[in-house]
């Protein structure tokens, strides 16, 4: 099998280095001081389980640099960056490749293949001229749930932390179990990062929902951890409520995760201090993902008549946080302190 990780940051930098060390047919594919790093002096990936002793030599290329065809694409983008790349990144499929869309929040495909009343139905936040619909095949796309928290501490280096829920989880978007999820679930296994084939992918993004449409931006609005947030009476009060509009808009489409609020944020004090891939884009300026893991759920709640209100109170503060970064070009990384 081949293939492409396309955008090697923190998690798809993981990916592909993992599936190198074990001996994979995998290109990476990076920009920048990113891509310098990895063809220099290769990727270094520090943890006390999942990391390597010595860098890791990857395979890798520019955009436009990258030789096709490819057997299975691995997303590494933002969900907010796909739309860019989406008619590049298909250009490089083999015939009947796969690409892995495993982006936090939920899809802009979430109705597509689904036995539902609001089967067709478009998430105006995640695609809002059906663009992605109109240029990715659908029966491409796997879904996928990346659990792996990573953080790119410098141009080819990522700090791993290992957490009893590091897993991929991977399903058809019609819920069948098919010999090409096993295809993928052979090849990724041996790099050490556990595969679940899922019949039910859309339950298991709205369980990692419940957390990171949450957390993230709490998190991205307080400059803190998702433990810190959990760990402040007033900010858990917060996240109770938002977690439980979330549970109600994930019924109101038939899914009921198998956690409450209370036991989703008891699990989240118990983690590690990683920052979010949603802090670390404020620190460094970039476009935050809000799209999809709040946004989206707003808009499920619409289509169904389920009233989000701490939701969109939380959306309109990271929104307008993002404008900031956006359209004035403002970084928050913390000022050194001195003691």
């Amino acid at each position: 099998m081949r293939i492409l990780v396309f955008g090697a940051g923190a998690v798809g930098g993981y990916v592909g280095g993992v599936l190198t060390a074990s001996g994979a047919d995998v290109t990476l594919v990076a920009r920048g001081a990113q891509h310098d790093a990895l063809k220099q002096r290769g990727l270094i990936l520090e943890g006390k389980t999942s990391g390597r002793p010595d860098p890791v030599r990857v395979r890798v290329c520019r955009p436009g640099e990258e030789k096709p065809p490819y057997d299975l694409i691995i997303v590494g983008l933002k969900s907010h960056q796909i739309a860019g790349a989406a008619a590049h990144m298909v250009k490089l499929l083999a015939r009947d490749g796969m690409m892995l869309l495993g982006q936090n929040g939920l899809p802009y495909w979430y109705f597509e293949k689904l036995d539902s009343p609001l089967r067709g139905s478009r998430l105006a936040s995640l695609d809002p001229d059906g663009a992605l619909a109109r240029t990715i095949p659908i029966d491409a796309v796997i879904g996928g749930v990346m659990n792996k928290p990573a953080d790119l501490v410098e141009p080819g280096r990522i700090r791993l932390a290992d957490q009893p829920t590091d897993r991929l989880a991977i399903g058809e978007l019609d819920n069948r179990i098919t010999p090409r999820l096993a295809a993928i679930k052979a090849v990724v296994e041996p790099g050490g990062w556990p595969v679940m084939v899922s019949d039910d992918i859309r339950a298991a993004k709205w369980r990692k929902l419940m957390s990171n449409g949450v957390f993230n931006p709490l998190a991205a609005l307080t400059q803190s951890t998702h433990r810190q947030v959990g760990d402040f009476e007033p900010t858990r009060r917060i996240a109770r409520w938002m977690i439980e509009e979330v549970l109600a808009v994930a019924a109101s489409v038939g899914v009921k995760p198998d956690v409450n609020a209370d036991q989703m944020i008891d699990d989240v004090r118990k983690r590690v201090g990683i920052l979010s891939s949603t802090l670390q884009d404020v620190r460094f300026g970039r476009e935050l993902e809000l799209d999809a893991l709040i946004n989206s759920v707003i808009d499920v709640g619409r289509l169904t008549g389920v009233a989000t209100p701490c939701l969109e109170i939380a959306s309109a503060c990271a929104g307008l946080l993002n404008r900031r970064i956006v359209d004035d070009g403002v970084a928050f990384a913390p000022a050194t302190v001195r003691k």
